[in-house]
């Protein structure tokens, strides 16, 4: 592959989905919409995120897992590309590095799904629990819960969740979402969400033939809220729309972690999908993310986020307890509307995908 055709896919492929405009407001996670007494829109003024336009995932067999996206979840899944070459080799960190790499698309949304053929990374820990700081996972809203569940119930995933949980009134955040965890073929975590009337992004409410509709946000597992909120909303631009409180028997349940207590912050920087932060406030045993956790190890995901000036927007996320994974900006090829990319992770090890417009 000629040089530079690795952004041309995969900062590409994440950072020139375009951005939809959606509808004003109604931008609340857990089900908030519009304005809300204690709600907080604070962020970087000076370089506001334009939004998050797609998510990635390492995966072990490229085929199998398109093949559970478009059959089980409804995905459209776009070209396989095979890469390979001294770029891909610096920019991965892995000597030899060789992989294919697909997008999968649902509704407006994208998940980028990318393979290591050589060398292979390790399995996601067959003990990884939702609690522990690698923990990251994408939402999948869905118009028929019941259906949903049976769907994915006939198609022999493994459930994380007892059952489809229903979120209880007392918490008006949360209060009749029903949601689901279950794992893919690889063991990523994902989540089937159906929001109430009233809540979530308009887009989930308008009528539709399809089951499954598209992606609502990604959630991370993080160590301390507000470190993290430093990194993406303060750091990066992103806005809080919504936050909450969860537990009790249900969210035990949801994601199988006797005790859970949650601290869940919602940030937007446009239409979904948005980010999600999770702070297990109980139990307080999550494990940290591996230290040596590379790229081609299954358990590793990255987020793509539009800023106005991504070198810039990358300082001062590194000022803010990020750590720099590129040496600088990475050229992008212009037909693919960006100029420029460069990787960061997140206080935690969550990585994130500068680019611009």
């Amino acid at each position: 592959m000629k040089r530079g055709a690795w952004w041309l896919l995969a900062v590409g492929v994440m950072l020139a989905s375009p951005l939809s405009q959606g509808e004003g407001g109604g931008w609340g996670e857990r089900g908030e919409s519009g304005p809300l007494e204690g709600r907080e829109h604070r962020g970087s003024t000076e370089l506001p995120a334009l939004g998050v336009t797609a998510v990635a995932m390492t995966v072990s067999e490229l085929d199998r897992a398109v093949a559970f996206y478009r059959d089980v979840l409804g995905f459209t899944p776009g070209e396989a590309v095979e890469v390979r070459g001294p770029e891909v080799e610096q920019l991965q960190g892995i000597p030899g590095a060789r992989l294919r790499v697909a997008p999968v698309h649902l509704g407006e949304e994208t998940l980028l799904l990318m393979d290591f053929l050589t060398p292979e990374g390790r399995p996601i820990p067959r003990d990884a629990r939702s609690n522990d700081l690698s923990f990251q996972h994408v939402a999948i809203v869905v118009r028929d819960m019941d259906a949903a569940y049976e769907q994915v119930r006939r198609a022999g995933v493994t459930p994380v969740s007892h059952s489809p949980q229903r979120l209880p009134e007392w918490n008006p955040a949360a209060g009749g979402i029903w949601a689901f965890y279950f794992r893919d073929p690889d063991g990523h975590v994902l989540e089937l969400i159906q929001f109430p009337a009233g809540k979530g992004d308009p887009r989930w409410q308008r009528p539709s033939a399809r089951l499954f509709l598209g992606i609502d946000h990604t959630a991370i597992a993080v160590s301390d809220t507000e470190r993290s909120l430093g990194f993406y909303r303060d750091a990066l631009g992103m806005q809080v729309v919504g936050t909450s409180e969860n537990f009790g028997p249900e969210q035990e349940r949801l994601n199988a972690v006797p005790g859970a207590h949650l601290r869940i912050t919602s940030l937007r920087a446009g239409p979904p999908p948005g980010v999600e932060l999770l702070e297990y406030l109980e139990p307080g045993d999550g494990r940290p993310a591996p230290g040596d956790k590379r790229t081609n190890d299954v358990v590793h995901w990255q987020t793509g986020l539009v800023v106005r000036e991504a070198a810039q927007a990358a300082e001062r996320a590194r000022k803010a307890g990020g750590r720099l994974l590129t040496p600088g900006e990475v050229p992008v090829p212009a037909p693919m509307g960006f100029t420029e990319g460069v990787l960061v992770a997140d206080p935690d090890g969550h990585v994130v995908v500068l680019g611009e417009r």
